[in-house]
């Protein structure tokens, strides 16, 4: 993503003006070597505890798990040969793998935030329309392969101009636009706005939206100890996923604003330090890759637990009882105010109201709770308050 500006900005140059000490060279190799091990390995990680546990197979979580694949992806096949190519300014890789290093970044992100607004969608749409259908297995599915399609049109442009040219004293991987005075400038711009502008919009207006329901006001006449700890999860489950888009935009903000900022002054490349500014602003846009799965454990009791199990084999990581609970994909509980149990397997609810004076169970499930009336026929002595809960536990599964 970052190599067709660069090799289309120093074509004419014959000679390699950025030539490193070894010292600092060294430095920037740890610095992006770091990153891709962190990325790699820790995308990975989530990967597993997604698909090796029943219960974190939910649609938010199905989400993720692309997410993690795009960050894993992006880390292993672009990140070290940008930096490479950046550090040394000369091409080693031949040109195919030229097309497929400046289309690969672009399908690569485009598939990371349009998977970050896919959640936040499904996390408006289970908070402000509980009653309203949610996503299926095979509904996610095909959002994932449309937000794949879309990348992979978005970024067929840089895969069709990119080629390499051989120059005297080194070879180079460049766009060669038809039109270089104005297609980079239109391009870029369109890119920035389709993978950083508009879903970032997107995805401020539905977590403010979902953060003033869940944090600016309650249910009346609801108080009981089930419904706040359900609606503590809802908040943690929302709190993550907003840290994971700011991290993710502070990490490209530099970046876009560099490539607008050097195709509008051509000049600025030809700085004495922009080899390094370049450098650094490409370290902290590929980075993002590997913050995600530190944001998951740190925020999120399931994923670590699975990241324990993971590092189990580590002898100061110890998994406990708890841990194994969280990812076991059934749990039993009883509330304190009422003789209601909830039954949670993967993303699937089931609520067991006692009835004392029809001496019976019912069991309410996602078909039952699709509409309030429904709740109530099943039970006379559900009220309004318990539907809530009904729907909160519905929901409570998202991760």
């Amino acid at each position: 993503m970052a190599a067709p500006h660069k090799g289309s900005n120093i074509t004419a140059n014959f000679t390699n003006q950025f030539v490193q000490p070894p010292w600092r060279v060294a430095l920037w190799s740890v610095a992006y070597s770091s990153v891709l091990a962190v990325a790699v390995f820790g995308n990975l990680i989530v990967i597993w505890i997604i698909l090796a546990h029943k219960r974190m197979r939910t649609v938010t979580n199905y989400f993720l798990l692309n997410l993690a694949f795009s960050d894993a992806s992006m880390a292993a096949f672009n990140t070290l040969i940008n930096f490479i190519y950046a550090a040394h300014g000369e091409w080693y890789f031949g040109e195919a793998y030229c097309k497929f290093h400046n289309f690969f970044p672009v399908t690569s992100v485009f598939a990371s935030i349009y998977s970050m607004t896919a959640i936040a969608v499904d996390r408006y749409m289970a908070i402000i329309h509980p009653l309203k259908p949610r996503l299926s297995a095979k509904a996610t599915t095909a959002v994932i392969v449309c937000i794949w399609s879309l990348a992979v049109v978005l970024a067929f442009p840089l895969c069709y101009f990119s080629t390499t040219r051989a120059l005297p004293h080194r070879t180079l991987c460049y766009v060669a636009w038809p039109r270089m005075a104005d297609d980079p400038f239109m391009y870029h711009t369109i890119v920035a706005v389709l993978v950083y502008v508009l879903p970032l919009v997107v995805m401020g207006i539905t977590y403010t939206i979902v953060g003033v329901t869940l944090w600016g006001g309650e249910i009346p006449g609801d108080s009981s100890d089930n419904y706040h700890g359900q609606l503590r999860a809802k908040r943690k489950v929302v709190k993550m996923m907003i840290i994971v888009v700011v991290t993710f935009a502070l990490c490209w903000l530099p970046y876009h604003v560099y490539f607008i900022a050097t195709v509008l002054n051509k000049d600025l490349v030809k700085w004495k330090y922009i080899q390094q500014v370049y450098l650094s602003v490409l370290w902290l846009a590929m980075s993002s890759t590997m913050y995600n799965p530190i944001i998951y454990c740190c925020l999120n009791s399931r994923f670590r637990a699975g990241f324990k199990r993971a590092f189990r084999w580590c002898p100061f990581i110890k998994v406990s009882s708890y841990d194994e609970l969280e990812l076991r994909s059934t749990r039993l509980h009883q509330t304190r105010q009422s003789s209601m149990y909830t039954l949670s397997r993967m993303d699937t609810t089931v609520v067991v109201v006692y009835d004392p004076a029809e001496g019976c169970s019912h069991r309410l499930t996602h078909r039952h709770i699709h509409a309030c009336h429904k709740c109530t026929h099943m039970c006379n002595t559900l009220h309004i308050q318990t539907v809530h809960r009904c729907l909160l536990n519905l929901d409570i599964e998202a991760l």
